[in-house]
């Protein structure tokens, strides 16, 4: 079933697939969790290390991931996590990738530990105003009547993490201390090779070459601006963003992080339950992880999109958990770091990892 599913992949050649799976996943690392990194100046309890594997993982996934991963024309990350198991299987899961709105998922969690300690709650009324706003996908600022809209921290955090709004995530990051606090929680959990960049609008204004100003936030002027840029500029700056991104994270560590979430290391079991349901109506990457779930799987799930230029795309990722009807769960991050294929195919690539994992579960 899997050598099926991965001659569906396009351009990968079959034969080197079937190579792969025949010598049963040879040249590809598998792994344990690497010792959890300490912060300066620990804010919570010591990272406690996952579960060790029970068991090698499995074979013929390794095989497929492996042959999925190195067929594909462009940077990809893919790493899979038996939360149940322990094992771990991935393609280049260390290196890392922009995560573009991945990375609203480090705000969801800071933010829900600011809850924990009291600091805020579900309910804290927010104001958005003009000021607030940012760039690209925003729903929010057509809600707003007079330049204002008034809402909670917990319909914040509903907006950034199923909608991927742009806005309700960087109100979210200074609710909760800044780019700043969000590395502390990263450090202080042990998360390890994930990083957090300066917030969204000094992101994308650098990644297109241009400084930031607020005026970008109205309409359409900052593609505007970025598409009078000397095409040079833009061409020097993207290249800059893929090359080392600010907000880059291995697939391993992303994976690690959400069996950790899973395993309520996280978060109080209020909150993470809170943040698990919450992920699970995500509605952004209908053509990604969720839509290679057979009936009766789940998925809890983050997406993330970057910028284009010339047809190449600065992260197209997923990353979530995946719940079989036995209860047993996969920790799963797919992240194209940079590619010119054709969208479907990077829809593809993320879909077949989900039916491999599908078919090796049995």
């Amino acid at each position: 079933m899997i050598v099926q599913m991965l001659k569906r992949v396009r351009p990968l050649n079959a034969a080197l697939v079937m190579g792969l799976i025949a010598l049963g996943g040879v040249g590809l690392t598998t792994r344990t969790l690497p010792p959890a990194a300490q912060a300066a100046v620990p804010k919570a309890a010591v990272p406690v290390p996952l579960p060790a594997a029970t068991r090698p993982a499995p074979a013929a996934l390794v095989a497929a991931i492996n042959a999925l991963g190195g067929g594909f024309q462009g940077k990809v990350g893919i790493a899979v996590r038996s939360i149940d198991e322990g094992w771990v299987v991935g393609h280049a899961m260390d290196q890392r990738m922009p995560q573009q709105s991945v990375s609203k998922l480090w705000v969801a969690l800071t933010t829900m530990n600011a809850i924990d300690e009291g600091k805020l709650s579900l309910t804290t009324p927010v104001t958005i105003t003009r000021s607030d706003l940012t760039l690209f996908h925003q729903p929010i600022a057509y809600l707003m009547k007079d330049g204002v809209f008034r809402t909670t921290v917990g319909d914040l955090l509903r907006r950034a993490l199923t909608l991927s709004d742009n806005t309700a995530n960087d109100k979210l990051l200074n609710l909760a201390g800044g780019p700043v606090a969000v590395r502390d929680f990263i450090a202080s959990r042990g998360l390890g090779n994930i990083r957090f960049g300066p917030g969204e609008r000094l992101l994308q204004a650098k990644t297109a070459g241009l400084p930031w100003k607020q005026e970008y936030s109205q309409g359409n002027a900052f593609a505007q601006a970025r598409a009078r840029l000397d095409p040079n500029v833009r061409r020097a700056a993207y290249q800059a963003y893929v090359a080392d991104p600010p907000d880059g994270a291995g697939a391993g560590a992303i994976a690690d992080a959400l069996a950790r979430l899973r395993h309520g290391m996280l978060l109080t079991p209020q909150s993470t339950s809170w943040l698990l349901d919450t992920m699970s109506h995500t509605r952004t990457g209908r053509a990604r992880l969720r839509a290679a779930l057979p009936a009766g799987w789940s998925v809890a799930h983050k997406t993330g999109t970057g910028q284009d230029l010339g047809g190449r795309t600065a992260g197209f990722n997923d990353v979530g958990i995946l719940t079989a009807p036995d209860g047993k769960s996969y920790a799963v991050a797919v992240m194209i770091g940079d590619t010119a294929r054709p969208v479907p195919e990077r829809q593809q690539l993320i879909q077949t990892v989900v039916s491999a994992i599908v078919a090796m579960h049995g």
